[in-house]
Parts: structure tokens; sequence; C-alpha cells
């Protein structure tokens, strides 16, 4: 198994997915912010816990790709960015800015943006309608609602 890497924009969202993880089996550390060091933990996975859901955008993207370059230099290869599932950072918006930021760094030009997790996920089905854009997630965007 690739060894997990965790950035998530707030520490309730990091401890939900930490829990996620260790519920299912897999060995997890979370940390408060990027530490400034390694450390020498045998583990299946990581989990980083930021304070990026509300800051400035070009902070959060620097703290995310801080976080990056820690977890793989922990030797995480498949890293997951955990943002808030209510998709409500600030009035601008940083999970866009993050993900692009990050889609970059990994030198990918695709992903899964998923705004719900198992646990959620028949609350989600049950919606009435559908959010979609057709854009960059860094832009502002129209959202086109869509019904069910």
């Amino acid at each position: 198994m690739k060894k997990i890497g965790v950035i998530a924009d707030d520490f309730t969202g990091a401890t939900d997915i930490a829990g996620f993880l260790v519920a299912n089996g897999i060995t997890t550390v979370q940390v408060n912010g990027v530490p400034d060091h390694d450390l020498k933990v045998q583990v299946d996975s990581w989990v980083v816990s930021l304070k990026s859901r509300s800051c400035p955008k070009e902070q959060a993207v620097r703290d995310s790709l801080s976080a990056l370059k820690w977890l793989q230099g922990q030797g995480c290869e498949q890293i997951y960015f955990k943002y808030c599932s209510t998709f409500d950072s600030t009035e601008k918006g940083n999970i866009g800015p993050v993900i692009d930021a990050l889609m970059q760094e990994l030198e990918t030009d695709q992903t899964v943006v998923c705004p719900a997790s198992l646990s959620t996920a028949e609350q989600s089905t049950k919606a009435t309608c559908l959010y979609m854009t057709s854009c960059s997630m860094s832009r502002g965007c129209e959202t086109t609602l869509l019904p069910q």
C-alpha cells in the first residue's frame, strides 16, 4: 500500500479523516501544523492539520505546499487534500487555489473533488439539487443550479 499523506484545512477535518483512517485499520499520526523536522515513526498515513480554511489564500497555498513537501519527505505517495465539507473557506475562496497549487506541484492535470465523505454520503445523495461549474477552481465562476 502507498503511504497516504493528508493535508487538512482545519483541525476538525484533520481529526475526522485521521479517525476514518484508523477505523479502517490504517495506522495514522496527526500533527498540528507542519513539523520543522522529520518524525521517525513507522505509520501508513500522516495527517497534517493546518489553519488554512479562513486565512488569506496566499498563506493557505504556502502552508499547504509546505505540508506537501513535508509529507513527501515522510515517504507519502498518495496525497489527499481534506477541505471543509461545507465548502465554506473564505469569501474569495481558498479551496480552489490550494487544489490548483497542489496539482501543479504534483505535476498532475487531473484530480477528484468531492465535497462529501462516506459518512455523509446518504445526506449528499438526498440533496435536491447539484451545483456545477465548468471553469478552474481558482477563478470566480458562475454556478449553474441543476435539478436532480
